[in-house]
């Protein structure tokens, strides 16, 4: 079973394709279950809109278009609801309302911003020092704690940032990978990393080794995620089979579908 719950579309402004085109690309490399998760809106005060999300009255048209594919490519493939959100503490209320307004199937957690990015830091270019892993640390306990998040996407981009994987990091990581593990939350292996690092000419950034060897240790699970920004992703098995052999050989265990009550 080939599944991938982390795609975007053009709605979050850094995406390209139209959502059909996703849905025909994944039925083109095999999947048999995909989620739309674009970046949550959230309901900012003032004049602020965000550069890297959907804004919040596209969210009808989201739902709808979303769910007019799953009527029409219903005998093909398995199509899901959801959103991919930040913790922002102030706004949890609202999105858990958002969920039952719109009878969403899931949320995944991308720790983006260690707090709300109107007076916050890009986790991946931001996190530089051991306070910085501290508060990527605290966010993300909390957003594991809520229950909100049936997984934890790219759980180890602070290393785009922080280039070394010292002390503080692998400190920092087991305490992340223990809260997983207590509240069986699953971590993403994100495969969108590989291409990063091709394009920028890096070794730096995910899925990295050393993160995924301390998971390996405490006992979590991974499930592969695309981070589906442009439909041609799908079409194309390098990535997804390089995560498969990196995984197997680390020994971890991969969750090959998420359930949905």
């Amino acid at each position: 079973m080939k599944t991938n719950y982390h795609s975007h579309t053009t709605r979050c402004k850094h995406a390209n394709g139209r959502d059909e085109e996703y849905v025909i690309s994944a039925i083109k490399g095999g999947l048999t279950e995909i989620g739309f998760s674009d970046h949550c809106p959230w309901p900012f005060e003032g004049d602020y809109v965000s550069r890297i999300r959907m804004d919040v009255e596209q969210m009808d048209d989201y739902v709808q278009q979303i769910t007019a594919l799953q009527v029409k490519y219903k005998d093909q493939i398995s199509i899901k609801i959801g959103l991919e959100c930040e913790y922002y503490e102030e706004f949890i209320p609202w999105l858990t309302q958002l969920k039952e307004h719109y009878h969403l199937d899931y949320f995944i957690f991308g720790n983006h911003f260690p707090e709300n990015e109107t007076r916050s830091y890009y986790t991946g270019s931001g996190t530089t020092t051991p306070k910085h892993l501290e508060n990527y640390l605290q966010t993300a306990i909390k957003a594991m704690e809520s229950g909100l998040f049936t997984y934890f996407a790219h759980p180890d981009l602070f290393m785009v940032s922080y280039k070394t994987f010292d002390k503080h990091c692998e400190n920092m990581t087991r305490q992340l990978c223990l809260k997983a593990k207590e509240v069986n939350m699953p971590l993403e292996f994100n495969i969108s990393g590989y291409l990063y690092q091709e394009q920028h000419d890096t070794p730096h950034g995910y899925p990295h080794k050393d993160f995924w060897k301390i998971a390996k240790e405490v006992g979590c699970q991974a499930i592969i995620g695309y981070d589906a920004h442009t439909p041609l992703v799908y079409e194309t098995n390098k990535y997804y089979d390089r995560a498969k052999m990196e995984l197997a050989a680390l020994g971890i265990e991969v969750i090959p579908s998420l359930s949905f009550n």
